[in-house]
């Protein structure tokens, strides 16, 4: 059974999108209220979809600079500007795959 697709995108600054499609960046940290992705869904993002693998809740003291650089930032302070999503205080690695537009079903029962 394929995935189930979310019509709504998984948002990523502009500055990360082609790191996502090309597979550099497979993790993304989130600060929200509950998580807004499940395990499995795929999520649009430009011409492809975002499929969810894992979602681990996880403290402050485990975002480490080598988490930030595989979320694709610089640094902690970098990933903590963007990280925070509305008045959430529940942290969250997300870690997924890029599926691109060739690899996704939409075609398959139109013949």
């Amino acid at each position: 059974m394929p995935a189930p697709v979310y019509t709504l995108p998984m948002v990523f600054s502009k500055r990360l999108r082609e790191g996502v499609r090309r597979g550099e960046i497979t993790c993304s940290v989130r600060i929200w209220t509950r998580p807004h992705v499940k395990v499995g869904g795929r999520y649009r993002l430009d011409d492809g979809e975002i499929e969810v693998d894992s979602i681990q809740p996880i403290g402050l003291a485990d975002i480490t600079p080598q988490l930030a650089r595989e979320s694709g930032f610089l640094g902690v302070i970098d990933l903590l500007k963007i990280a925070k999503h509305g008045k959430g205080e529940n942290i969250y690695v997300i870690r997924f795959h890029f599926v691109a537009p060739e690899d996704q079903n939409y075609h398959r029962d139109r013949q």
